[in-house]
């Protein structure tokens, strides 16, 4: 477990795409059951931050650990533990449309935990029961609205029982009357103290369930600290006008 420590040690985080440095050394702590959102305009670092937290990108420079565990992208071993301890959603839904809705769920635990079938299946269907699809275990994706494949993609991910759930603009490819219905699931996990890291643009739902909000800026974190405070008393130009442009 996570000592004194946050649950995500993030230091001196570098990342370059050629030579293009998306991250410009981000240090960043993460307590348990801590609910944190990160904004700023596209381009800014976000998703690369949410995607090198859980290895799908290989940073050049600086250390990462999710509950004790170092992400060390050349040892097979310690990223499969990583990547057991970090669960994330993406904007697009990414279940198999050969699958059933359950067996969606399912599949992670199965392959990787070795788990039966039969508690397999229990935890699918009351994971589905948790984001309010529990009748749909046996539809196929293509069945559902936007909206549910992304409750069925947030089931999934618990699953695999992950320390902490990143969420990577999860509502950005949904209809607007979709969004609701899986904000209320984030947010009920929040208030169960699951620790949440989440890219998002929707900003009342990240001032309402959020600790603290990362204002990112260029590569870098340019304001952390809580919703009120970054919302009502932004300390740089660059927040001031981020937040004059979301609300203009």
């Amino acid at each position: 477990m996570a000592t004194a420590e946050g649950i995500v040690e993030i230091k001196g985080l570098r990342k370059r795409f050629g030579t293009n440095e998306v991250l410009k050394g981000i240090d960043l702590s993460v307590k348990q059951g801590e609910v944190i959102a990160i904004i700023g305009k596209s381009g800014s670092g976000k998703s690369t931050l949410l995607r090198c937290i859980n290895g799908l990108e290989q940073f050049n420079e600086g250390s990462l650990t999710v509950d004790g565990n170092p992400l060390l992208h050349g040892d097979k071993a310690a990223m499969r533990t990583l990547r057991q301890r970090v669960g994330m959603i993406f904007q697009g839904f990414n279940l198999f449309p050969h699958l059933s809705v359950g067996r969606n769920v399912m599949l992670a635990p199965t392959l990787v935990k070795k788990r039966d079938t039969a508690a397999a299946t229990e935890q699918a269907r009351a994971l589905l029961a948790r984001v309010g699809l529990a009748e749909k275990f046996d539809a196929r994706p293509d069945e559902l609205s936007g909206g549910q494949q992304q409750r069925v993609a947030i089931a999934r991910a618990l699953a695999m029982e992950p320390a902490v759930l990143l969420c990577d603009e999860i509502t950005s490819a949904l209809d607007p009357e979709l969004v609701g219905e899986v904000l209320r699931v984030v947010e009920s996990l929040a208030v169960e103290g699951m620790t949440l890291m989440m890219v998002t643009h929707e900003m009342s739902f990240a001032r309402k369930v959020s600790d603290r909000l990362v204002f990112m800026h260029a590569g870098r974190i340019h304001e952390i600290g809580p919703p009120e405070q970054i919302f009502s008393n932004p300390q740089t130009p660059e927040l001031r006008q981020f937040l004059s442009s979301i609300t203009d």
